[in-house]
């Protein structure tokens, strides 16, 4: 007979830190002596006495569930079947939309075209930035401060994973310090789970007892049925502590509630506001932009011609100025052909109308589809490269050791904190863990009993039941007794120490 006795709570606390070895060692033990306390021998001359000391009723019918035979449907083709359809329609409708593009494109106004984009290759790291410049430019320094950089990004390669593994072990330190009190604690909870136990098989021995007494007479007596009465199921768990109740809603919860949707409903009415005020704002911008246009019109000359065409043209664009007014202002201009103002105008509403721009040549280059490569870098070993290039320039030097400093004493710090961090929640963790293993007690000390009823309730039905009858003496009622009773001390589930 195999038991498995890894299901029971207080089993899986103390099995939960064993190593591999000690936890195969303390279950084969275990199952050798639950073998050994559940193998009986006792010389049973009939089969009837067998079926009497292990209270074995006349018919016990199997399990539904054990006929229970539930079909499955083989439906593992159908999500295959379904993915490839739907990936190649995925395909049909891609390509149905690029044609669709296409179609777009040709009848498309000129100024509605997107630009063409250069292909920007963005050097954000510093290593890469250096090889970069040693391949596009080489020379001594270049090469000097390419090697410095990469000689200083693999020291600190090295102080980091230093650091890194120095700070793993100082945790791991802390959290066995952590472990070995939570075990040391936890002593204290298995020793009330374990008492708790044998006490509610101390109290089942003594209920049960006392009620097979009464139906087992002397031999002189006649054995008195039970008809029914006096059978007691179970003496319910009870505990002198009253399980804790969620608390309600106190007044400051109510209180808190009430004071945050006030405070939604405020500042959203300040948010209102702030939008009327900031389109008024917005609304005196444009008319100054305005009255500054108008400014610049009425000043301008022959000689300004050139500057004022250019700042012109940028405030109606930027003020998104309307047809009327565009052909207004430029009317006044005392300079110019009436030809070469309506090639301005026109210049202006065609700007004013397209959707988009060509970015600054010095960022994304000048619109030609093909690689350009920009440097961009966040590093502070990009100070190094440049005190490297000019070491006669001390404010390279200065700012080399100014930021590395910073950035050192950053990473420390964020270490140290990380470290401490990881340390206290292991520290909160234990006491939560200590604090629920606390609570679960008498969760698990109902579990028991619950199921140590469940085993021993057919058994004492069956002594009732056999009771009733009236046929069976005194021996046989005392043998069929004594059997509950060693089932209720050594039967399932077990307590293990």
């Amino acid at each position: 007979m195999h038991i498995n006795p890894l299901n029971d709570a207080e089993n899986k606390r103390q099995q939960r830190n064993l190593t591999n070895s000690q936890r195969k060692n303390s279950v084969s033990t275990k199952e050798g002596v639950l073998v050994n306390n559940l193998v009986k021998d006792k010389d049973c001359t009939t089969l009837g006495d067998t079926k009497d000391s292990y209270m074995i009723s006349d018919a016990i019918p199997m399990p539904t569930e054990l006929y229970e035979d539930r079909k499955i449907v083989d439906k593992k083709l159908v999500p295959l079947s379904a993915i490839a359809l739907g990936v190649m329609g995925a395909v049909a409708l891609m390509t149905g939309f690029v044609n669709r593009s296409a179609k777009i494109a040709r009848n498309l106004a000129e100024e509605k075209w997107l630009p063409a984009v250069t292909r920007n290759v963005q050097l954000s790291n510093e290593t890469f930035q250096v090889i970069y410049q040693m391949i596009q430019s080489p020379g001594r320094k270049t090469f000097i401060a390419g090697s410095g950089v990469l000689t200083l990004s693999a020291m600190a390669f090295m102080g980091k994973t230093f650091f890194d593994g120095y700070k793993d072990v100082w945790v791991k330190r802390k959290e066995a310090n952590i472990q070995k009190n939570l075990q040391e604690n936890l002593v204290a909870v298995e020793t009330q789970s374990f008492s708790g136990k044998m006490q509610i098989i101390r109290s089942m021995l003594s209920k049960y007892a006392t009620d097979f007494e009464k139906y087992i007479t002397p031999d002189d007596e006649p054995i008195l049925p039970n008809f029914g009465k006096n059978r007691f199921s179970t003496i319910p768990f009870t505990s002198d502590k009253k399980p804790q109740t969620e608390k309600k809603f106190s007044a400051g919860n109510i209180i808190l509630g009430v004071g945050t949707l006030v405070g939604i409903v405020g500042l959203g009415f300040l948010s209102l506001r702030n939008l009327s005020k900031s389109k008024l704002n917005i609304q005196e911008g444009l008319e100054g932009a305005k009255n500054a246009i108008k400014t610049i019109v009425r000043n301008s000359t022959t000689e300004t011609m050139e500057t004022d065409k250019y700042n012109l043209q940028h405030m109606f664009v930027s003020t998104d100025a309307s047809e009327d007014f565009v052909r207004e202002q430029v009317g006044l201009l005392k300079w110019g052909t009436d030809e070469e103002k309506e090639t301005f105008i026109q210049k202006i509403l065609k700007k004013i109308r397209t959707s988009t721009t060509k970015v600054n040549p010095n960022i994304g280059g000048d619109g030609t589809p093909k690689p350009a490569f920009n440097s961009f870098v966040d590093d502070y070993r990009a100070f190094f490269y440049n005190w490297l290039l000019d070491t006669a320039n001390p404010q390279f030097k200065q700012l080399f050791l100014g930021i590395t400093g910073i950035t050192a004493i950053s990473y420390g710090g964020t270490l140290a904190g990380e470290a401490i961090k990881e340390v206290q929640v292991k520290k909160i963790n234990a006491e939560t863990e200590l604090d629920l293993q606390k609570r679960l007690v008498s969760t698990e000390l109902r579990n028991f009993k619950s199921k140590k009823d469940a085993a021993i309730q057919p058994l004492v039905d069956e002594f009732y039941k056999q009771v009733d009858s009236g046929q069976r003496t005194n021996a046989e009622l005392k043998s069929m007794a004594e059997n509950v009773l060693f089932e209720i001390k050594n039967g399932p589930p077990f307590v293990y120490s």
